[in-house]
């Protein structure tokens, strides 16, 4: 019980002041757009009143957060789900190629990780080049991926999956490098006393060294394609999507859309990394590891 009040009070009292701050700068920001209307009308409000209607406004600078939930509510648990306004609707399309991304990028970053640990060639040569493909920024890389991939004939989802994987391989092949490289010297001296091979060293020691490290590294990995997925979808003119829905309430300055959207897409990250933190503690007690 203190193990999980000692959590959810500090998380609920950050929020609270979120929340405060969020409705402070909601006024601040609102206001000026307010004034100019007052002043149009040639009305006075008091300041209940004027605060009041920088709260309310339906295109406003920074919405309210009361704004921003009911518009998520409406969009979420009152649209039809195969609604192109549906919340729910537009985030399994960009969670669709968010999943293949990840699963692509997760598999990339083993196995490049796997040859890193294993051959000093590739650790001098290939490291150096995948941190430096870290320095593009993807905004950069997402329309050339797409205008190449569509040359060939890819489009859909394919093309917004490379971009997730672009951009989730590298979280997972550095945590698996530290992963397969944590044994200590002694366990290693112990299997070689053993006359392990490689491929034993590998599967019973470095293996289960470097679970750990992959789920902890696989957390990163599953925002960061969710961002690839998201950016993907703004050079291909996608009608669906948390990115299609951002660039269409930026076209027609739905401010308050555009909020919900980002919420949303939280959520959703959210819920990934749960899922692979669940994952992750269930593989950990299948090994026999203990609860900390």
């Amino acid at each position: 019980m203190d193990s999980f009040r000692s959590k959810i009070i500090p998380v609920t009292t950050i929020l609270v002041g979120v929340v405060v701050l969020w409705y402070v700068f909601a006024v601040i920001l609102n206001a000026p757009f307010q004034r100019d209307i007052d002043s149009r009308a040639n009305v006075t409000p008091g300041t209940v009143e004027f605060i009041g209607k920088t709260l309310s406004q339906p295109k406003p600078t920074l919405p309210a957060p009361h704004q921003v939930a009911v518009n998520f509510f409406e969009n979420t648990f009152l649209r039809p789900i195969n609604s192109n306004r549906s919340l729910v609707y537009n985030a399994w399309v960009t969670l669709s190629s968010t999943l293949l991304g990840f699963a692509f990028g997760t598999a990339l970053g083993i196995i490049i990780a796997v040859g890193i640990v294993h051959v000093a060639t590739l650790d001098r040569s290939l490291m150096p080049w995948i941190i430096a493909s870290q320095t593009i920024p993807i905004l950069a890389v997402a329309p050339m991926i797409i205008v190449v991939l569509a040359a060939v004939g890819i489009t859909g989802l394919i093309p917004k999956a490379m971009i997730s994987t672009y951009l989730s391989f590298f979280p997972v092949t550095v945590g698996m490098v530290k992963g397969l490289r944590s044994p200590e010297i002694m366990h290693l001296d112990l299997m070689h006393t053993y006359n392990a091979s490689r491929a034993q060293t590998f599967w019973k020691l470095r293996v289960p060294a470097s679970v750990p490290f992959l789920f902890t590294s696989m957390k990163v990995a599953v925002a960061a394609s969710l961002v690839g997925a998201i950016v993907g979808e703004l050079p291909t003119g996608a009608v669906a999507g948390i990115g299609a829905k951002l660039l269409a309430g930026a076209y027609y300055s739905q401010s308050i859309d555009i909020w919900s959207v980002l919420v949303a897409g939280s959520i959703v990250a959210a819920l990934l990394i749960m899922v692979v933190g669940i994952a992750g503690r269930t593989v950990d007690r299948a090994m026999g590891g203990r609860p900390a």
